[in-house]
């Protein structure tokens, strides 16, 4: 019988001492992943893990992978959620790993977990395990701008809970512009060390089929809300407590024709390729 784990990241804000004073104060992340984890329980998921704004550090999530990667062995499944702030660091480990040279970042407590990190830990994964990862969160910060020209007051107000476009940065979910440049700037040396000691992920060789449904497009903003970010609320609508029946394309097709357009969530499989994990209904153990 296939094994089931779950690790569920919610952050609130974080500590504002490891990013120049910025809180990064945020509604429904924690209730995100309370809500991910009660679909975990309901769908025989029995190793589960939930990991809340102080406890979301870096070694903290990074220590549960690799116990994953310890555990887990072909057919299991691991189920990956993050709702938080994304972010975006310099690309400095190859020129063809990203086409803008910018590395995306999920905005942990203690710091910024660069995409090729969390690639590496992926790696560490057997062959025929499946990982199944939900991301509430966003990272352009070109997406600001376009928001604010793109969406009436009305909008904003119902997807942003703010008419000041001033606010937008406030109330979504990508760390403000300003204060990824500053960040960057103050860890400059911590960071280009990390990815110089790694592998850009596009060279990554994961023996493990990989599935992300993300919250929305690359050049778009993730929306907070006061119970659940948008993404993570129209995916609980979708699931409707475990009456969906389709596969994760189906899954994500519906997420998507329930999503406002100018919040587009996409779907995006690496690793080894694995056809029947991509038709299996989400949340499969």
């Amino acid at each position: 019988m296939a094994h089931g784990m779950s690790l569920h990241i919610g952050l609130n804000r974080v500590d504002p001492a490891k990013y120049g004073g910025w809180d990064g104060k945020l509604n429904a992340c924690e209730n995100d992943a309370r809500d991910m984890e009660e679909i975990a329980r309901t769908t025989g998921f029995d190793d589960r893990t939930i990991l809340l704004t102080a406890e979301a550090t870096v070694d903290s999530v990074t220590a549960k992978l690799r116990e994953a990667a310890r555990t887990l062995t072909a057919d299991d499944i691991l189920l990956l959620t993050y709702s938080g702030h994304g972010g975006q660091v310099p690309d400095r480990n190859g020129p063809e790993d990203e086409p803008d040279r910018l590395d995306e970042t999920l905005v942990l407590y203690d710091r910024e977990f660069i995409d090729d990190e969390l690639y590496k830990e992926l790696e560490g994964f057997a062959e025929g395990v499946r990982i199944s990862v939900y991301f509430d969160c966003c990272h352009s910060e070109t997406a600001v701008r376009a928001v604010r020209n793109l969406l009436t007051s009305d909008a904003m107000e119902d997807q942003y809970q703010t008419r000041d476009p001033d606010r937008i940065e406030v109330t979504s979910r990508v760390m403000p512009p300003d204060t990824q440049h500053e960040t960057y700037e103050r860890d400059q040396t911590l960071y280009d060390t990390i990815q110089r000691d790694l592998r850009p992920k596009d060279s990554l060789d994961l023996s493990a089929g990989v599935l992300l449904i993300s919250a929305c497009a690359d050049n778009q903003l993730a929306a907070d809300g006061w119970e659940n970010g948008l993404f993570t609320g129209t995916l609980r609508e979708v699931w409707n407590e475990g009456k969906f029946t389709g596969g994760h394309k189906s899954f994500h097709r519906e997420i998507l024709r329930r999503m406002p357009p100018n919040q587009s969530p996409g779907l995006f499989v690496t690793g080894r390729a694995n056809s029947v994990f991509l038709r299996q209904r989400p949340f499969t153990v």
